[in-house]
């Protein structure tokens, strides 16, 4: 539980659009950006529900996995 609650201090600047764009880059969503973006969806622009949406689309068809990324060496 503590480390989704550290995953969410981390995100908490992040936008929708950003987290997008790093999932897309690396290939994998964390479990606390997904808990993040559903905890937010509420307060989502229309853009941003669009943005989530695709999101989904990409995880459901396996474009982007559900896990931890390692960092950089």
């Amino acid at each position: 539980m503590e480390s989704h609650q550290r995953d969410f201090n981390c995100i908490s600047a992040m936008t929708v659009g950003e987290l997008f764009l790093e999932a897309m880059s690396t290939g994998v969503i964390t479990n606390g950006e997904m808990a993040w973006v559903t905890a937010r969806q509420d307060q989502f622009t229309r853009t941003e529900e669009a943005v989530a949406q695709r999101l989904g689309r990409l995880i459901d068809e396996g474009t982007i996995q559900l896990g931890c990324r390692m960092p950089m060496a």
